[in-house]
């Protein structure tokens, strides 16, 4: 142990900009100095100093790179953002990567177009005895169905799974999928042509 009492300025703000860094990660909503500072329990000028040192270093202005994120004051606290410029390759990825979970209705009418498929929506509303096309539209636009063709006589659109649905149940084809008439009360009232998956 060294007898030197004096530390150097640089490490204990070092080391609030690396608990501040921590906080920071993992808050909703943007903190002000004082709720930094009773967070990782230090006095406010050296969390406002150590801020600075943040936002400039995430701003490339220490001899580092740019980051694609950065601490901004917002609202009276700070808080880290991605920048501007990454916004719409961030919204992309959320969206493809952590879609919202699909609602009761959603799940029956995925369920009939996969042991169906290929279906018009007349025919799976019809077996629901609901109208099915906005859920429909939601299950398109999660890249889980797709457009496969038309009915010869009538010209609706007809509708199949992809393999966005086989990847997200782990299976490699449709017919691995459980035969769905034992899963009825009598067994005998299953689908018609259900072999056809």
């Amino acid at each position: 142990m060294t007898d030197d009492p004096t530390p150097t300025t640089a490490t204990p703000i070092a080391d609030v900009a690396r608990r501040l860094e921590a906080i920071l990660l993992v808050v909703d909503e943007p903190q002000s100095l004082v709720a930094l500072a009773a967070a990782v329990g230090a006095p406010v000028a050296a969390v406002r100093q150590a801020v600075a040192g943040l936002v400039a270093d995430y701003d490339g202005e220490t001899g580092g790179p740019r980051r694609g994120f950065e601490l901004r004051e917002v609202g009276g606290g700070w808080r880290l953002y991605v920048r501007a410029e990454h916004d719409a390759l961030v919204s992309d990825y959320v969206n493809t990567q952590a879609p919202s979970r699909l609602s009761q209705a959603a799940l029956e009418t995925l369920a009939v177009i996969a042991y169906k498929q290929p279906v018009s929506r007349s025919q799976v509303a019809s077996i629901r005895a609901v109208n099915v096309d906005s859920v429909v539209r939601t299950l398109l636009s999660r890249g889980l169905v797709t457009e496969v063709g038309h009915d010869p006589e009538t010209g609706a659109i007809l509708y199949g799974t992809t393999d966005a649905l086989l990847v997200n149940l782990g299976i490699n084809s449709l017919d691995e999928l459980p035969p769905i008439s034992p899963l009825l009360d009598d067994g005998t009232d299953g689908f018609e042509g259900e072999a056809t998956r």
